[in-house]
């Protein structure tokens, strides 16, 4: 496995990649990708830490692992290309952050303009074979994303972390006390979105957050235009 680690982050990961653990969990993956498919497509594995390099870091978001179907993932979690039919908690993400600030829903569901303004967007598991969610777990790769969460944890300045479901909410362990500021609710998935991730406010509440610590808020609304944004950036 291509390890495409930007400085930003191979200064505080760097270490990791050089564990017993994550050599292998590489040979796992390539040998994965040897016998069947494998998302995202290697390129795209980190481009949670290419588009949000760590000094960037305001919000982390975290996902479990990547989506299953062909064309989906990408490596930001939640996030599909444009042109890929939006997947069912994706399109409770729009609906909440068209409910809570009144984005306009975008045409499409790539969340490329959060990572580039701050949002780091991790999924707990990086990659995972297709049609097969969570065939990637247990193979190493929560080493990696833990120590990911306790480097930015270690940052000087506070990050607020959004934490949707049980299996996020988990990684508080590694985050600590005090400095940070957590944002717990439901999963977004159409299984719990009722149950508390709709309503929940979580786009408000984080930019609220951003705020007291003393940073700018995010701009949330998605531009149709991907293009136009990165050229803006």
């Amino acid at each position: 496995m291509q390890v495409t680690l930007p400085p930003s982050w191979r200064r505080v990961l760097g270490s990791e990649l050089k564990q017993p653990y994550f050599k292998a969990l590489s040979a796992f993956v390539d040998a994965e990708r040897e016998r069947y498919e494998v998302y995202p497509p290697e390129r795209d594995v980190f481009n949670a830490y290419k588009f949000t390099p760590y000094d960037q870091v305001r919000v982390v978001l975290l996902g479990q692992d990547p989506y299953h179907d062909a064309g989906q993932a990408h490596g930001l979690c939640f996030s599909v290309r444009p042109g890929v039919r939006k997947p069912p908690s994706l399109i409770n993400i729009l609906k909440e952050l068209h409910g809570d600030i009144g984005c306009p829903i975008p045409k499409h569901g790539c969340l490329e303009s959060w990572a580039r303004h701050g949002v780091f967007m991790l999924n707990v598991v990086l990659t995972v074979r297709a049609h097969q969610a969570y065939s990637h777990k247990g193979k190493g790769w929560e080493k990696f994303t833990d120590a990911t969460i306790r480097a930015i944890a270690e940052k000087p300045d506070p990050v607020v972390f959004l934490l949707w479901g049980a299996p996020a909410q988990k990684k508080v362990a590694h985050i600590g006390a005090g400095k940070h500021v957590v944002i717990q609710s439901a999963h977004p998935s159409p299984l719990s979105a009722r149950r508390g991730f709709l309503g929940s406010r979580a786009f408000s509440k984080t930019n609220d957050a951003l705020k007291k610590i003393g940073k700018p808020p995010l701009d949330w609304c998605i531009p149709d235009d991907l293009a136009r944004s990165r050229k803006d950036r």
